[in-house]
């Protein structure tokens, strides 16, 4: 199992709203989540799919020897059981939607 990205390919800022609607489309339950900068998640799993979709500052997250930095827009795509970390970098929290599919 691995982790695939999409980045934000828009000229403008993320709409929480849109993104919120697109991911209840493709069938995740939603809600949004804040971290504050220098939270550090260690290594864990997942026993469902889930999409995280940045909706400002960033997050690292870490699959296997690979490290993703996700950005406002960026979004990704985690298989469930997908072992992984995640940490906050910077000195700016960040917020995101967190989907999964039961």
């Amino acid at each position: 199992m691995s982790i695939e990205v999409e980045r934000w390919g828009g000229s403008t800022t993320p709409d929480e709203q849109e993104l919120k609607t697109k991911l209840i489309g493709e069938g995740y339950s939603v809600f949004v989540w804040t971290d504050a900068p220098g939270t550090k998640y260690g290594q864990h799993s997942h026993g469902e799919d889930q999409s995280h979709w940045i909706l400002n500052g960033e997050l690292e997250l870490r699959v296997g020897y690979e490290i993703y930095t996700l950005g406002p827009g960026d979004r990704d795509f985690l298989p469930a059981n997908t072992m992984h970390s995640a940490f906050v970098p910077g000195d700016e929290p960040v917020t995101y939607l967190i989907g999964a599919k039961h």
